[in-house]
């Protein structure tokens, strides 16, 4: 299930399928593009998992082989965050993987616990990235980076993604450190990222 959380402008959506890694389902997907699709005049998104292990290991295996692998819903997702005027930032309280990378690549900021790890076996499985996640990849890591972790399926930890770009801080308490960011009104937050350029 997802949990939603809203505090006066900010919003702290939560993945929260601990039991399973976090592996989102189709209707877990719709519900995220809902909430994200709905949020008005925010300075905050923050999206997490619960747990304190895997923040998502992607889609779940059985909804996987029956087509939600390659579904248009990732896809979706990643473009509905990506289009959001409000600082997104996903808190990463464990291992990023498969299809939820999407979400991550999508947020403005990403910050994670030391004990994450990072890897998108697609290769591995057979399947190809949704089509934005190597043109946001890229423009975090390089061209190369992003080749060794697609086609050559490498698995970092939460210092060499730092080191790499993919992620922008390391944090005990992601969620917490999320919270500290952003601390404009919604408008001038939005007027300041509208100013950065934007991956793509």
């Amino acid at each position: 299930m997802i949990r939603a959380a809203r505090d006066g402008d900010a919003l702290l959506l939560t993945i929260d399928r601990p039991d399973r890694a976090n592996s989102l389902t189709g209707a877990m997907l719709s519900d995220l593009i809902g909430h994200v699709s709905r949020a008005e005049d925010l300075r905050l998104l923050i999206l997490t998992g619960a747990g304190s292990r895997v923040f998502s290991a992607g889609a779940d295996l059985d909804e996987a082989r029956a087509g939600l692998a390659t579904s248009p819903l990732w896809e979706n997702l990643s473009g509905a965050i990506a289009a959001l005027p409000c600082l997104t930032v996903a808190a990463l309280n464990g291992t990023l993987a498969g299809g939820a990378m999407g979400m991550a690549l999508a947020c403005d900021i990403r910050i994670a616990v030391p004990g994450a790890s990072f890897f998108y076996p697609v290769a591995r499985l057979g399947f190809l990235p949704q089509p934005s996640d190597p043109l946001r990849l890229a423009a975090l890591v390089g061209p190369a980076r992003a080749k060794l972790l697609l086609a050559g399926g490498a698995k970092l930890d939460a210092a060499e993604a730092l080191a790499f770009g993919l992620i922008d801080r390391i944090a005990e308490d992601p969620v917490a450190a999320a919270r500290d960011l952003a601390p404009g009104t919604a408008p001038h937050v939005a007027a300041i990222k509208a100013m950065v350029p934007a991956t793509p």
